[in-house]
């Protein structure tokens, strides 16, 4: 590769990377214009959920389970992220139909605008859970923590490829966005963030189908923030952390991960050639 195609590359991967970062804040504004709080709204939406679980699964339907809040904050919010990343995703190139017949430019940034719109909600909705963390549940601030850094890989890498994937696939099948909203209602039970993963573990295990679980990348991104951030208390109760966690060591949740980062790969890498092939027809089926 001479210098001067190298320097082209950098130069045309530069320019995609503002194109991302411009379109990302331009869904931000654009959600936000109107209203006098802002980024505000971002944060009220976990600590609101925070408190309601909090009044009503500590004090009202109290299920046994110690912090059952914080276990399913732990889950939601990493779940929450993925769905928005694929709704988002989904309807990307067909909202941005001007854009595309007008102009010629990388045309996959437009999901991956997606991905960076929900990413940025869940780091501002993070920081909220970690605020409420440091101030009720200190123990959550342990070496568990390392845990967050490759489930988050899998989680951007899972949600690049699903987001990708549909919006290619909306642009000539416009069922698709409707089928999605149905897909992510099942979806979401099939990750722990209602129910204890030792559940699924005693149902499956025995019938040797405990690894097919994991073939959703979610499932271990879920139990590994879960395993991350859930820490119970030192107190008898009646039903343990033994029976809400899968088990308390890192191998069974990098492993769980491992699967899930496989699956995500392939995810990505088809959704990339079937986004390839179709956007050369973007212009007219839309």
């Amino acid at each position: 590769m001479t210098v001067a195609a190298a320097e082209r590359g950098t130069a045309q991967s530069r320019l995609r990377w503002e194109l991302l970062a411009n379109l990302v804040r331009k869904d931000l504004k654009v959600k936000y214009q109107s209203s006098a709080l802002g980024f505000i709204w971002s944060l009220a939406t976990p600590l609101l959920l925070l408190t309601v679980y909090y009044l009503v699964f500590g004090f009202i339907l109290r299920n046994g389970v110690p912090n059952f809040a914080v276990y399913l904050m732990a889950g939601l919010l990493p779940w929450n992220a993925f769905s928005t990343a694929a709704v988002y995703g989904c309807g990307s190139v067909v909202a941005n139909a001007n854009l595309v017949k007008k102009v010629r430019f990388p045309t996959s940034v437009l999901p991956l605008s997606a991905v960076g719109y929900a990413a940025v909600h869940f780091v501002l909705q993070m920081g909220v859970f970690f605020a409420f963390l440091a101030l009720f549940h200190r123990k959550a601030f342990g070496p568990q923590l390392v845990l967050l850094l490759p489930a988050t890989l899998v989680l951007i890498v899972f949600a690049s490829g699903v987001a990708i994937l549909v919006a290619a696939l909306t642009v000539r099948y416009r069922d698709v966005q409707h089928l999605l909203e149905v897909l992510l209602l099942a979806w979401f039970w099939l990750n722990p963030v209602i129910y204890g993963m030792q559940l699924v573990r005693a149902q499956l295990l025995p019938r040797g189908a405990y690894w097919a679980y994991f073939l959703n990348p979610m499932a271990g991104v879920v139990t590994a923030y879960q395993r991350a951030l859930y820490v119970t208390p030192d107190v008898p109760t009646v039903v343990g952390p033994q029976q809400v966690l899968a088990y308390h060591g890192y191998g069974g949740y990098l492993l769980q991960l491992g699967v899930g980062m496989a699956v995500s790969l392939v995810t990505l890498a088809v959704a990339v050639v079937v986004f390839k092939r179709m956007r050369g027809d973007f212009a007219e089926e839309l």
